[in-house]
């Protein structure tokens, strides 16, 4: 697909170069990624497509004959209801947002948009579904334009969301603007909470679709949060495919701000792209008000004695974000809260029962979290993984409790208004 780009840009390529091209194409109509499909299946037919509109002859019409057949049923199959990529990562919605608009792209550019043909039927399934994969990324970025972590994300991978806006009215497609507000995305299973300088985005859904977990993390319940444009909580991010210790760390509970039971995963991430038993969210419910309420709960930790049952609340006020974590179930469990603090923020106990979150550089107050249920915060050195290979230092606040003596943990952030 390159190649080809870089020959629409009135760079010819050579016949050496033309008749590689054509081999390559060949070789791929041959070995199309039945076995993982996905974002892979959906990047072999775009290829097959982009070949097929710039060379002639039976065998490019079979191959755009093929990739238009794929591309069809795969549309349906990978861009759910409220827009979102299925397979339920940020980070890959904007690789196949992007996808969708080099295929606008390069079909008007070969001159083919004629409706009743295939060719034109895809551009008009994209064109149908296009508002929504913006509105879903909007929905998913933070304040600073960036992409949250939910299942494998990283920065500098897929194109940012204002570059993508930029493509797209380029291609005469305006991404729709919306006010930010509070919104439910129901098919996917994230959520977005905004009352003005703060934004919570919080993951109650499945980990992805249940034939290909692949890159999925055991998350669920997790949140991340936005105060005054700068991260305050967030998830651990992804620095690494490679199978390992690290890798299966990195996709664990424990690298998410949400509650760990009995030192498992709420859902079974093995190898680097498996999930054996998984968690599935139940009663999700929105509120929106003067206090904006999120509820939510999940399984994932049925199989431990007793059936324990996580059920999490949010709710977002003025000036505060109240968390309640309740498990359910026979038996007593031994809980871990995690909370991890963004990059360039560090935590120090005001009490026993409450810790002051200031910048590193400046030392300026920048939010305090505090356990209402009067439970110990503790400190701990954490790392962030905002990029493929990186790093950086931070820290995280753990709360450990017994489900038997506490019905209900709740936990408050609180912030100064401007």
């Amino acid at each position: 697909m390159n190649w080809i780009k870089w020959q629409l840009r009135e760079n010819a390529l050579d016949k050496a170069a033309l008749d590689s091209l054509a081999l390559q194409t060949r070789w791929l109509a041959s070995r199309i990624e039945w076995h993982i499909l996905g974002n892979h299946l959906f990047a072999n037919a775009k290829a097959l497509l982009f070949a097929g509109l710039i060379f002639s002859g039976e065998e490019a019409a079979a191959w755009r004959k093929m990739a238009c057949s794929i591309l069809l049923r795969e549309l349906r199959e990978q861009c759910l209801t409220d827009g979102a990529h299925f397979e339920l990562s940020p980070m890959y919605h904007l690789l196949f947002l992007e996808d969708v608009l080099d295929i606008m792209n390069i079909v008007e550019a070969a001159a083919r948009a004629d409706r009743g043909s295939d060719v034109g039927a895809i551009v008009d399934a994209i064109d149908e579904r296009l508002p929504a994969m913006f509105s879903w990324a909007r929905t998913m970025v933070h304040p600073d334009g960036e992409i949250s972590f939910f299942n494998d994300a990283a920065f500098d991978i897929a194109s940012t969301l204002a570059g993508l806006v930029d493509y797209a009215l380029r291609l005469g497609r305006p991404a729709p603007e919306e006010p930010p507000s509070s919104r439910l995305l129901a098919s996917s299973g994230y959520a977005r909470l905004e009352r003005h300088d703060a934004v919570v985005i919080a993951d109650v859904g499945c980990v992805g679709p249940d034939y290909l977990p692949g890159h999925a993390h055991a998350d669920t319940l997790s949140f991340e949060m936005s105060l005054a444009g700068r991260r305050l909580v967030v998830n651990g991010g992804t620095s690494l495919y490679e199978s390992g210790a690290e890798r299966l760390r990195q996709r664990g509970t424990i690298a998410h701000s949400t509650l760990v039971l009995d030192g498992e995963n709420s859902s079974e991430v093995w190898s680097s792209f498996r999930v054996g038993r998984r968690a599935y969210p139940q009663n999700v419910a929105l509120d929106i008000g003067d206090v904006v309420h999120l509820q939510a709960q999940h399984d994932g930790y049925r199989h431990l004695p007793g059936g324990p049952i996580h059920q999490r609340t949010w709710s977002l006020g003025a000036l505060y974000l109240d968390i309640a974590d309740r498990i359910s179930g026979q038996g007593s469990h031994q809980a871990e809260l995690h909370f991890h603090l963004g990059v360039g923020l560090r935590a120090r106990a005001k009490d026993a029962s409450c810790v002051e979150i200031h910048c590193s550089a400046s030392g300026v107050f920048f939010a305090e979290m505090s356990s209402l249920s009067g439970l110990v915060l503790r400190v701990e050195a954490d790392t962030h993984h905002p990029r493929f290979g990186a790093s950086e230092p931070t820290q995280v606040i753990v709360i450990d409790f017994d489900s038997g003596d506490v019905d209900e943990h709740r936990l408050r952030i609180s912030w100064i208004g401007a």
